[in-house]
This record gives structure tokens, sequence and C-alpha cells, in this order.
């Protein structure tokens, strides 16, 4: 009679395969403690040998021994060398992140751009505010042409900046931004070039 996996007990993580779960289910039965922390232990240093790529990962050990838990079903009582997890840990759900609802006054800058300036609005560094100003228009002249391939002047940016810094932040010191036909050369992505195919021998 053939023996279908449908008719088997379920996988709980299937990278181990069959067999290591076996194992786990066996050692559910044994009911002497010390035999039972003994198994445990030879079933992390197989599932070690199964995954050596982990091991470059940072708390190893803990990853495997969490797995022990999670295909016993957290029903496997021994003496783990770390806190054993509980079904909480694993499939509560995340807490929801809250949604911001504050509107973006220009989208091609952004929210992060307005928040910046309106921490620069506070600095009381003249010498410092204005490295920043300049800085900020610089990218904001470079955020606008992402979203328009052509061109924009200083005047539209440093009115944008006026705008959303309430009046604050100006161009005091008169510097030029840099030339949006340099930023869209360097923003812009060189296709590859397709390799001529031989002409066919007649």
């Amino acid at each position: 009679m053939i023996d279908y996996n449908t008719q088997k007990n379920r996988l709980i993580l299937h990278e181990y395969g069959r067999n290591v779960q076996k194992l786990v289910e066996y050692a559910l039965t044994i009911e002497d403690r010390e035999k039972r922390n003994l198994v445990a232990q030879e079933i992390i240093t197989i599932l070690g040998n199964l995954n050596p790529h982990l091991r470059d990962v940072n708390d190893f050990k803990h990853k495997l021994w969490d797995h022990l838990a999670i295909m016993s079903d957290f029903k496997l009582d021994i003496d783990s060398p770390y806190t054993t997890p509980t079904p909480v840990t694993f499939y509560s759900k995340p807490k929801k992140v809250p949604c911001l609802t504050q509107e973006v006054k220009y989208r091609h800058f952004g929210r992060i751009i307005e928040k910046l300036i309106q921490h620069v609005t506070e600095i009381a560094d003249s010498e410092k505010k204005e490295v920043l100003v300049e800085i900020i228009s610089n990218h904001m002249k470079k955020s606008y042409l992402m979203w328009n391939k052509e061109t924009v002047s200083d005047d539209l940016i440093f009115e944008s900046l006026l705008d959303l810094s309430d009046g604050k932040l100006v161009n005091s010191s008169g510097f030029a931004l840099q030339n949006s036909k340099d930023i869209i050369q360097k923003t812009r992505k060189i296709k590859p070039v397709k390799a001529q195919q031989p002409n066919p021998v007649k």
C-alpha cells in the first residue's frame, strides 16, 4: 500500500524534511528527561549540519533551538540553553504601523525634504544654516528633475524653499545651483549596447 504524504503528519518546517520531523516526534515520546535532552542535542547537531550557511549568522545556535521548539509545536520539555519561545512569540500579529495622514505640499520634493527644511529653520548658527540651505536647494533641484526631465529655473527652487520654510530660508549668499543638464547627465541611465549578431554566411 502506498504511503502518501497527505496521510502523514504535517511538516512544520519543510526545509528540514520528514526524517528530522520524525526525530522530533520521537523525542516527544521519551519520558526520561536526561535521555530526552541528549536526543535534543543530537537533533540540534543535525539541524546545524543541514544549514551550514547559518553558521555566519549571529545567534546561530539560538535559531536552531527555536526551530526545534517550533517543530515540536512548543511541546518538547528540555533543558534548552536559551529561553524557550512560545507560540505568541512567532504567531502574534505585528503592531499596526500608523498611517501618515499629513499632506505633502510638493510631492516631487517629498516628506523628508519638508521635515529637513523645518529642522534647518530652527538652527541658530547662521554659517551652518547657509551651508545646509545650499545642500538642500541642490537636492530639491535633483528631485524636481527626477519628475520633470527637462529643466527647472533656480528661482523656482528658491521660491519653493521659501514657501516650505514659511519664509525663513533664503539664498542670502547668492549661490548658484548645479546646472540642470549636468544633473540629468549624471542621473540618466546608460543603456547597455546590444552585441551585433554576425551576418549569416551565405
